[in-house]
């Protein structure tokens, strides 16, 4: 396999697994949460390093699946005691970013962990980080674990799948007949934050945001079936990172920032001709409005 082919099924991963996850953030109103947990997980990133001295990934993603959790408990917590959403995920995000920060700046300035590599990632090394799993050789770490992650997510999507699209359309609905709607909160939740941590590493928290917000964000804009709201996040999630890795390597630009760039220009060319929630489509059905009112 090629430098080239590794970079490119690293950022499908990514775009694929968090391009899923997304569309359930966009249909309940939660998209800055990945933000917040797309940070956060710093902390349990450095927690991990400083507790196993070791910079395995395997100990690193569980101590940031621990904070990307806590995260989402804190701002339920918030949430419940009567902050309103917004505020609570800032003030959680900005606390346990900052912490991440400091032990970063104090405990770790002579390894990888550094505040650049976390928001901006490096996915240009990814093909020289390989480990040997179950007897197969040559294969990024990276791509194993965006593998798996992609697996559960997909598992916990198809057998929940009518209790997200309750949940996510009318949770009042949803409590009524009985569902677990705060164990279903919760089970997004620990989605991503392990989509996150998975992808943190590889790719930065830009390109996390990126997306678990634009690729579901535009798939909603273009139809109004969630199963192809899941189909189409999931190919703009893979057009943002193909497209992306091309025009930043004939720009000689940063990869993750030109695949975040082309996940925004996917959503401006939904929003701007989008048939049915396009600025065209609806100044066009304005005038057509218009025109019957003036004729009758």
């Amino acid at each position: 396999m090629t430098y080239t082919f590794w970079i490119l099924l690293t950022a499908s991963l990514v775009g694929i697994s968090c391009g899923i996850v997304g569309v359930l953030l966009i249909l309940r109103k939660m998209a800055m949460l990945s933000d917040a947990i797309s940070h956060t997980v710093l902390l349990g990133i450095i927690s991990s390093y400083l507790i196993t001295n070791s910079l395995d990934g395997f100990y690193m993603f569980i101590g940031a699946a621990i904070v990307g959790v806590l995260t989402t408990v804190f701002v339920q917590l918030l949430n419940s005691a009567g902050v309103q959403s917004d505020a609570a995920i800032g003030v959680v995000f900005t606390f346990l970013f900052a912490i991440g920060v400091i032990l970063v700046s104090m405990f770790a300035r002579d390894v990888h962990i550094d505040v650049e590599h976390s928001i901006m990632g490096e996915i240009a090394f990814i093909p020289w980080m390989t480990v040997d799993w179950f007897g197969i050789e040559g294969i990024p770490q990276a791509v194993w674990m965006l593998g798996f992650v992609l697996i559960i997510d997909l598992f916990l999507i198809l057998l929940l799948y009518k209790e997200f699209k309750l949940s996510s359309f009318d949770p009042g609905l949803a409590a009524a007949l009985g569902l677990p709607v705060g164990l279903l909160h919760y089970v997004l939740m620990g989605m991503t934050s392990i989509t996150a941590v998975a992808s943190f590493d590889a790719v930065g928290a830009i390109l996390v945001v990126a997306m678990l917000i634009a690729p579901g964000a535009t798939a909603y804009l273009l139809t109004e079936r969630l199963h192809m709201m899941f189909i189409l996040s999931a190919v703009f999630g893979v057009i943002a990172a193909v497209t992306g890795y091309f025009i930043a390597a004939w720009l000689n630009a940063s990869i993750a920032g030109m695949m975040a760039t082309m996940a925004g220009v996917l959503f401006l060319l939904a929003f701007i001709f989008s048939p049915t929630h396009g600025i065209i489509a609806k100044r066009f059905s304005q005038r057509k409005i218009q025109q019957v009112d003036i004729e009758t």
